[in-house]
């Protein structure tokens, strides 16, 4: 790629000869996902965890933001949000949604479709208590995705927001923010190959709730 450093460079041409075989991957795709996360991390790659999410309206407009990746294990893949912004709204119209990974120096993708579920309040309480307390107020502050007449505004609802939990007191989770998992059907592994003949193998969810493994056309 045009602009690469040589570091980067040397990545990408070491990645993109790997290739990627069906015997190369993980029995489960949380497992194949975990290897390839800690490949990202081990590369040095900024925010691995940010994650291209796409939904769309009870219309069909689509839209897409970027968000961060909070935890992962079989059940699927969980982000926090206000669940009274865009994406919130959108997924309670039409509760399916798309996530990308672009690690991009590696030559990888990760791109994963289904099912989006609010996540246990419990869980969503104890993340929210390790966040840092600007984190904290700001989701209290912010009325995400709506209009605001100017930066002025925001900034003073920070204010009265830290005006109202103390520095003292503990900031609990606003009832409008939480935690959201989307339950995967599909999780497809991208590894860039040369001539443009890139690996695509992916994990599908078949009706009977098995998991098979299939090899997708570049």
């Amino acid at each position: 790629m045009t602009g690469d450093t040589p570091d980067l460079a040397d990545m990408r041409r070491d990645y993109e000869g790997r290739g990627l075989d069906t015997a190369d991957l993980a029995a489960s795709w949380p497992e194949q996902f975990d290897r390839w996360f800690a490949d990202a991390v081990s590369a040095g790659l900024a925010e691995p965890n940010a994650m291209v999410l796409s939904t769309a309206d009870a219309a069909g407009w689509p839209s897409s933001r970027t968000v961060l990746l909070k935890g992962i294990d079989d059940r699927g893949f969980v982000f926090y949000t206000n669940y009274e912004s865009r994406k919130g709204a959108e997924l309670r119209a039409n509760p399916q949604a798309a996530l990308l990974f672009p690690w991009f120096p590696m030559m990888r993708q990760v791109a994963i479709r289904g099912t989006v579920v609010e996540v246990d309040r419990v869980e969503t309480e104890t993340y929210f208590a390790g966040r840092p307390r600007p984190s904290q107020i700001a989701a209290w502050a912010s009325p995400q995705s709506r209009v605001l007449p100017d930066r002025a505004t925001l900034d003073e609802r920070y204010a009265a927001t830290e005006r109202r939990f103390p520095a003292e007191s503990a900031i609990p989770a606003p009832p409008h923010w939480g935690g959201l998992r989307v339950v995967p059907e599909t999780v497809e592994f991208w590894q860039g190959r040369g001539g443009r003949l890139h690996d695509r193998l992916r994990y599908r969810r078949t009706d009977q709730g098995e998991w098979i493994i299939e090899r997708l056309a570049p």
